[in-house]
């Protein structure tokens, strides 16, 4: 069973009592075409985190001042699916998003071996595995034996070359990938509203 992303980008600006409140803005579907992306959900939010980021925001619930679109959407969700029918809600501002070091390293080795196929162009990369029968058989390894494996380290066996790992957080998150068109969007918002009173509002589903 698959893992699934959904949010909401909110910013906040005084209401009609003057006082700041939040609102919504753009729901993240559209943005981000619900693209499953595990390094990207690790690297961010700590979620399927298999490349072993330090993760940038994790677990920090829904906000108790969320917007009442937001507000409105998870009792929607908790009528339909039970409040047990999603997890890991979180949020992250603007500001943490632009001071973000994308060139920084996963903590440790991707948790999945990197699997190549040597083609006329060169190595092509076909995958990433955390257990692989013709791997385990090849170093002789009992199924369930888990280790964590030098960076760098390379075994070719039969036609696949399988490589150890440790991704940047621009791996996970690139710069032209399902991603931009997010923080596009509340980078338009924060230059109206400043950087800290932006935010994206997550909740994963499997």
């Amino acid at each position: 069973m698959g893992t699934d992303i959904s949010g909401f980008i909110e910013y906040r600006a005084p209401g009609n009592d003057r006082e700041p409140i939040w609102f919504g803005a753009h729901d993240l579907s559209p943005l981000n075409d619900d693209v499953r992306n595990y390094d990207a959900f690790g690297c961010l939010f700590g979620v399927r985190n298999y490349a072993n980021f330090r993760p940038l925001a994790a677990d920090r619930g829904i906000p108790s001042d969320a917007s009442g679109e937001l507000s409105a959407r998870f009792a929607q969700l908790a009528e339909w699916y039970g409040e047990d029918g999603f997890h890991s809600a979180t949020w992250i501002t603007w500001a943490e998003v632009k001071a973000v070091d994308w060139d920084e390293p996963a903590e440790k080795p991707d948790s999945r071996l990197h699997e190549y196929r040597q083609t006329p162009g060169g190595l092509r990369m076909t995958g990433k595995s955390s257990w692989s029968a013709e791997f385990a058989e090849g170093v002789g390894l009992e199924r369930g034996d888990v280790r964590e494996w030098p960076v760098g380290a390379e075994w070719l066996i039969g036609d696949t070359l399988y490589r150890s790992v440790t991704l940047r957080r621009s791996d996970a998150v690139t710069e032209t990938g399902e991603w931009r068109p997010v923080w596009e969007a509340m980078k338009g918002l924060a230059e109206q509203h400043g950087d800290e009173n932006v935010r994206l509002v997550v909740w994963f589903d499997d």
